[in-house]
């Protein structure tokens, strides 16, 4: 579906789930500009590169949402993150799938959003680049079949407005939207307490050493120490309930061990993989922005990639 058809059947009231990073800016207010109102839903999922996240509702009303909370779900995040270590679930056998199991977790929370906003239609700033968007979608179906998702990256319209990520910092800073500068979104980032991904920008050029990326969790390995560092875990049942002695959830001062512990995350080097992430194709609707033949063709090519390669898909 493109925004039109919303419009055309009456569906104005939108509830987002949003990062407050460019994407979201970017949609929030290019749909706030066609009289939709817009509720910005914000997870906390304790994102380590968010210092302040009650700042992202500042940025999306800011941006033209009519509404912006945030909504606590980091205990969610938690006992599913232990069940991902518990499974074993790595993508592609490479690293673990923190920003996967992130997305339930998402949309679980929002949930009694819509209907404190009278609204049955779901908005996110997922691209067509991996699996974010089969996991929104999936997930919403799942736990409230009723709730509709239109996705701006499949809308035929929105991608003739913004073709990539140039287009879209160009307008944010035409319309003076609260993203970082041009200089510091060399690539796109989604963390949360489990760890962090990177992606997009300049990350796509194979030329270049993925080295500029700033670790959001931990050092690169030579700015490591090289003295080893013991820590001591306490469980409960199959469950970390303490690490050194401290409380494994949040204490009083809203910390988490890592930060409790002395800052280790500023001494340990941190873990990292490059992943190739094949690209799923949405054909089922006629604004996809692909014609039946031209999909068919690349879809056969990404499964002759993913059979040459080896390739396993995790969703």
């Amino acid at each position: 579906m493109n925004y039109k058809d919303l419009l055309k059947e009456q569906n104005t009231n939108l509830v987002g789930a949003v990062s407050g990073g460019l994407d979201s800016c970017t949609i929030t207010h290019w749909l706030a500009e066609k009289d939709f109102k817009l509720k910005c839903v914000t997870v906390d999922l304790g994102q380590p590169d968010e210092e302040n996240i009650n700042s992202v509702a500042e940025r999306m009303m800011a941006s033209g949402a009519t509404d912006a909370v945030i909504v606590d779900g980091t205990e969610k995040l938690s006992i599913c993150g232990l069940k991902v270590i518990q499974s074993q679930a790595k993508y592609e056998g490479g690293y673990w799938n923190t920003t996967g199991i992130a997305r339930p977790v998402t949309i679980s929370s929002l949930l009694p959003q819509f209907e404190l906003f009278e609204s049955n239609i779901l908005f996110h700033g997922a691209t067509g680049r991996g699996n974010d968007q089969i996991r929104f979608e999936l997930a919403t179906k799942m736990l409230n079949p009723d709730i509709k998702v239109y996705a701006p990256w499949r809308d035929e319209i929105f991608l003739n407005d913004f073709p990539g990520r140039a287009e879209m910092i160009k307008y944010c800073d035409q319309n003076n939207l609260p993203i970082k500068s041009s200089a510091e979104s060399r690539y796109s980032t989604d963390a949360n307490l489990l760890g962090l991904t990177h992606e997009a920008g300049d990350l796509e050029n194979v030329e270049e050493s993925p080295y500029f990326v700033e670790p959001g969790m931990g050092v690169w390995a030579w700015d490591a120490t090289d003295k080893p560092e013991l820590i001591s875990i306490k469980w409960e049942n199959g469950i970390p309930t303490k690490i050194n002695g401290d409380n494994y959830f949040k204490d009083a001062n809203n910390k988490y061990p890592s930060e409790i512990s002395g800052g280790m995350k500023k001494r340990v080097a941190i873990a990292r993989a490059i992943v190739l992430n094949p690209k799923y194709l949405f054909c089922d609707e006629p604004n996809s922005g692909l014609d039946p033949k031209t999909a068919i063709i690349i879809d056969k090519l990404i499964q002759e990639i993913t059979i040459e390669y080896n390739i396993t898909t995790v969703i």
